[in-house]
């Protein structure tokens, strides 16, 4: 699969604002997997099509896919986005306020596994790393 589409490039260039320290090597973990193509269709379609688009900023975005992937109880990548929420400027308290919004929809369980368990992975990793500062707090 072609990755010099105007998609891919868009693509990375959005994936790199969302996790600029390791957005090559989670592209490049596609690579030796059993469908490589996926990672190029995630980069192109993702970021490089429905992040890209015009009408809400990587921002809202972020934090728009941290609420559904709470309200779906998707652990596996809401860690990613919760990162990537940080890094473009939500701090930790609206973050969680969004996902505790999330609570009316998919009930205390969701809640529970997201929010005590991957927010507050992602929180404690960041502090250790000293990536959390006061004002995200």
């Amino acid at each position: 699969m072609d990755k010099h589409t105007d998609n891919f490039k868009r693509g990375l260039e959005v994936l790199a604002k969302i996790d600029p320290e390791n957005y090559k090597d989670i592209v490049n973990s596609f690579e030796s997997s059993v469908l490589p193509d996926l990672g190029t269709l995630a980069v192109e379609f993702n970021y490089g099509q429905i992040f890209s688009r015009p009408g809400l900023d990587l921002k809202s975005r972020l934090l728009a896919t941290v609420a559904g992937l709470t309200a779906l109880g998707n652990t596996e990548q809401l860690k990613f986005y919760i990162n990537g929420a940080l890094n473009v400027g939500w701090t930790e308290k609206e973050i969680l306020e969004a996902m505790l919004q999330m609570l009316i929809y998919a009930g205390f369980p969701v809640a529970l596994n997201t929010i005590l368990t991957v927010a507050n992975e992602v929180f404690s990793e960041r502090r250790e790393k000293n990536l959390l500062n006061k004002k995200e707090k």
